[in-house]
C-alpha cells in the first residue's frame, strides 16, 4: 500500500510537473521569438527590395537630368536648336497619329459595347420570359392538382361523417381506406406545390448576368477599324517621307543632326505642322476608314478562330489598291503595312 501511495504521488507530480505554467511560458516566449525572426528577415528583405528601388530611380533620374542637361545645350545654340525641334515635332507627329486612331477606336469599341451589352440584356430576357412562363405554368397545374386534392379529402371527410348507422360499417371502412388515400395524395400535391413555388421565387430572385465583354467578331471590327485608319493617316502622307521620318525619330533615344540647315530645318517643321493639320481634319474619315475597312475585310486572314488580329502578310498591298492609281503621283511614298511595321504604334490599340 505504502508502494502504491508513493507511486500515486510521483504520478502527482509528474502531472503537476507538466502542467506547470511555467512551461507554458517558456514555450510561447520560444514561439514569439521565432515569429519575430520571421518578421525581422522578411522586414530587412523589404529593405534592401526598396533600397534597390531607390538606387534604380536615382540612375533614372540622374539620367534623366543628363538628357535635360543636353537638350538644353542644344537649344542654345541655332545650329543644334533647329534639328531638335525638328527632332521632338517628328516625335510628336508619330504620337498624333497613335492618339488619333486610339480615340477614333475607343468611339467605336463604345459603341459596339453598348450594343452587344444591349444585346445580351434581351437575349437574357427573352430566355428568363420563357423560363418564367414554364415555371409559372408548372405552379399553376401544381395548385391546381393540389386544390383538387384537398377537395377530395374534404368531400370524403364529408361521406365519412354522414355514414353514422350501425349498417354503414363496411361503407364507412371503405370511405375511409379512400380518404386516407386522398390525404397522402393530398400530402404529395402539396410538396410539389411547395417545390414549384420555391423553383418560382428562385427565378424571379435570379440576378441578371455579366456582359462578358466583346465578341471576337466586334474586336476584329475594331482592330479592322484601328489598321485602316492607320491606312488612311498614312495615305494623307503620301506625298511625304515623314510617315518614315516619324518612325525614325520615335526610335531614337538621343537628337539626331540629319535634318540639314535652319533653313530646311524650318521648311522641314512647316512641313509637319501642315502634316498635323492634314491628318487632324475629320471631314471625310468615317468614309475613308469605311472604304479600306472594307478592303480589308475581303483579304483578312487570321490563324485561328479565337485570333482578333489578321497576319500581317494576309493585308499587305496587293493590286486595285487605291495608292496603285496614277493619281497619287509619282512622288507619293509607298503605302506601308502598317500592322507589320507597327506604324503609329498599332500594337498598342489592337484588341487581344
Amino acid at each position: 500500500m505504502n508502494a502504491l501511495r508513493q507511486l500515486g504521488l510521483l504520478k502527482g507530480y509528474v502531472r503537476r510537473d507538466a502542467e506547470d505554467p511555467e512551461d507554458h511560458r517558456v514555450l510561447a516566449l520560444f514561439r514569439n521569438r521565432a515569429e519575430l525572426k520571421k518578421a525581422y528577415a522578411a522586414l530587412q528583405d523589404e529593405i534592401y527590395r526598396l533600397k534597390d528601388r531607390i538606387k534604380q530611380q536615382e540612375g533614372a533620374t540622374l539620367r534623366t537630368q543628363e538628357m535635360l542637361g543636353v537638350l538644353e545645350t542644344r537649344l542654345g545654340l541655332s545650329e543644334s536648336g533647329f534639328p531638335a525641334l525638328v527632332f521632338y515635332q517628328l516625335r510628336r507627329l508619330w504620337q498624333l497619329g497613335r492618339e488619333l486612331i486610339e480615340q477614333f477606336v475607343a468611339e467605336l469599341a463604345r459603341q459596339l459595347e453598348e450594343r452587344e451589352r444591349r444585346a445580351h440584356m434581351a437575349e437574357h430576357n427573352r430566355r428568363q420570359f420563357a423560363r418564367r412562363q414554364e415555371v409559372e405554368a408548372r405552379l399553376n397545374a401544381a395548385q391546381t392538382e393540389a386544390a383538387a386534392a384537398r377537395e377530395r379529402v374534404a368531400e370524403l371527410n364529408a361521406a365519412h361523417a354522414r355514414l353514422t348507422k350501425l349498417w354503414h360499417y363496411f361503407k364507412r371502412r371503405a370511405v375511409a381506406r379512400q380518404r386516407d388515400a386522398a390525404r397522402a395524395a393530398a400530402a404529395v400535391a402539396d410538396l410539389a406545390m411547395d417545390a414549384a413555388r420555391a423553383v418560382s421565387t428562385e427565378v424571379e430572385q435570379e440576378p441578371q448576368p455579366e456582359f462578358p465583354g466583346l465578341s471576337v467578331e466586334a474586336r476584329r471590327t475594331i482592330n479592322m477599324t484601328a489598321i485602316s485608319y492607320a491606312e488612311v493617316l498614312c495615305m494623307r502622307l503620301s506625298r511625304t517621307a515623314l510617315v518614315a521620318r516619324a518612325r525614325e525619330a520615335t526610335a531614337r533615344r538621343e537628337i539626331t543632326d540629319e535634318y540639314g540647315s535652319r533653313a530646311e530645318c524650318e521648311a522641314l517643321m512647316a512641313e509637319i505642322e501642315r502634316a498635323s493639320a492634314l491628318i487632324q481634319a475629320r471631314t471625310t474619315i468615317a468614309q475613308e476608314v469605311r472604304e479600306r475597312s472594307e478592303r480589308l475585310r475581303k483579304i483578312a486572314r487570321y490563324r485561328n478562330a479565337t485570333d482578333t488580329v489578321p497576319t500581317s502578310d494576309s493585308i499587305a498591298f496587293a493590286e486595285g489598291d487605291v495608292l496603285a492609281n496614277t493619281a497619287a503621283g509619282a512622288s507619293a511614298a509607298k503605302l506601308p503595312n502598317v500592322l507589320a511595321e507597327d506604324t503609329w504604334d498599332l500594337f498598342r490599340v489592337l484588341l487581344r
